[in-house]
């Protein structure tokens, strides 16, 4: 492979303007266009939370892309691709739907502010429909980025279900970190419930019982390839169970971020890995 990775793929929490500005959307939108800018490849995909206007946004369904189901917990769930423009970066975002997972009007918690029982398993439904679609559109990225907590379980199944699969035979997976670690617990079946092709409960041991946002990101680390310190106020059992890890890790500046030289660096710790 050459040392200058071409193809980004990037999988967004949040992107700005389909959700408020924030650290995560601001850096969900201006990331891709940048290392657009610099001569590469780029895919963009988030969840298409309720609260999403499409006919604001201009959102349509990629007919090509949609059809397919994704069992969780025995339950047959319709994967639906939508995709909008951001003309003035010219760049495409895909985004996942399921009106099971998605339609609510809420993110992650309802109106009273309880986290949603089923994240677990919108955390898993997002994650596979984003490598599943990227399959679809014959892409192989040479970089996988991962950028917020409901992206975390896509190092799992790169590493473990599609390992032997030619398209990402050779993607190296970047796990950004920040501060929207829930503090909340999953459900108790979440390690049962994230199985899926070569991935078993002895591979997620921490996601067992009542895991939360800590042990998820732990277990993104392990199966990533090189980690993103993308905020100042990382949980410290997350930093320093990275730090055990062994893996490149590119530190938070917050200087970066405010004069854009951030995504540089991003791309030369890319091309490290």
């Amino acid at each position: 492979m050459s040392d200058v990775k071409k193809k980004i793929l990037f999988v967004n929490s949040e992107i700005f303007p389909y959700l408020p500005e924030s650290h995560i959307a601001d850096i969900g939108r201006a990331l891709p266009q940048g290392v657009q800018e610099r001569k590469r490849e780029i895919r963009s995909f988030m969840p298409k939370y309720g609260c999403i206007n499409e006919r604001k946004n201009q959102l349509h369904e990629v007919i090509r892309l949609s059809g397919m189901n994704i069992i969780i917990d025995d339950l047959d769930r319709p994967l639906i691709i939508k995709v909008a423009s951001i003309s003035s970066a010219r760049i495409q975002v895909y985004f996942i739907d399921n009106d099971d997972y998605f339609r609510r009007k809420q993110i992650f918690r309802d109106a009273d502010g309880s986290f949603f029982p089923d994240n677990d398993e919108r955390a898993i439904f997002f994650a596979r429909g984003v490598l599943e679609t990227v399959k679809k559109l014959r892409w192989a990225p040479d970089i996988i980025h991962c950028q917020g907590w409901i992206s975390q379980l896509v190092p799992v199944y790169l590493k473990k279900a599609y390992r032997d699969d030619p398209i990402f035979s050779d993607s190296r997976i970047v796990l950004s970190l920040y501060d929207d670690t829930p503090a909340d617990s999953f459900s108790a079946g979440f390690a049962g419930k994230a199985c899926f092709g070569g991935v078993t409960e002895e591979d997620i041991p921490g996601l067992a019982g009542q895991a939360d946002g800590i042990k998820l990101a732990q277990t993104a680390a392990q199966y990533s390839d090189g980690i993103i310190m993308g905020s100042g106020n990382v949980d410290d059992r997350i930093r320093d169970f990275c730090s055990g890890l062994g893996l490149p890790v590119l530190e938070y500046d917050a200087a970066s971020y405010e004069n854009g030289s951030y995504i540089d660096e991003y791309c030369s710790f890319y091309d490290r890995l």
